[in-house]
């Protein structure tokens, strides 16, 4: 994949997945940053370091952001005999998010 499809890739998952399993995590983190809960709106002006690429925005150097752990969805997988060796699901991955 390109950079840029990478970007943008970042940019659909954060806009939309409607979960807001992250949402309480996103907005207490920013706060004990001194950022204000109503100034913290997830999915608006909260995304991934590729996200916000994505927007034509870039993240500031040593500028720090929220770490979260996002639910990434996983097809069921198969054996060549056609049975299943895995189940569908879901499976964490770590990432940190920054505010605008």
């Amino acid at each position: 994949m390109t950079t840029t499809e990478l970007q943008q890739e970042a940019l659909s998952r954060a806009t939309g997945y409607k979960t807001v399993r992250n949402y309480r995590p996103i907005i207490q983190g920013f706060a004990d940053k001194g950022v204000p809960e109503s100034d913290v709106k997830p999915r608006e002006n909260v995304f991934t370091y590729r996200a916000w690429q994505a927007l034509g925005r870039q993240v500031r150097k040593g500028e720090h952001g929220v770490k979260i752990t996002t639910w990434l969805p996983m097809p069921e997988k198969k054996n060549d005999a056609g049975e299943v060796t895995r189940k569908a699901g879901t499976r964490p991955k770590g990432a940190t998010v920054f505010h605008v």
